[in-house]
């Protein structure tokens, strides 16, 4: 999830502190920035609501970050 490094890298985030925030494990974090793990449907959630983005844009399916009612 390229998109997901681009998102943290923009807020200044580290993956240890985006890890944290979440209660996940920075190792996995950085496997979903480098595409070896994928992220299970809560997490895709819980990473879309942190950035205030959908889920399809987090999984580059649209590149409108916002998130539609």
């Amino acid at each position: 999830m390229k998109r997901l490094r681009e998102l943290r890298e923009q807020k200044g985030i580290s993956q240890l502190r985006l890890a944290m925030d979440l209660s996940l494990n920075q190792n996995s974090i950085s496997r979903y920035e480098t595409g070896e793990r994928e992220a299970d449907y809560t997490t895709l959630v819980a990473l879309a609501d942190y950035f205030h983005v959908s889920v399809d844009y987090l999984l580059e399916r649209t590149d409108d970050p916002k998130f539609r009612e």
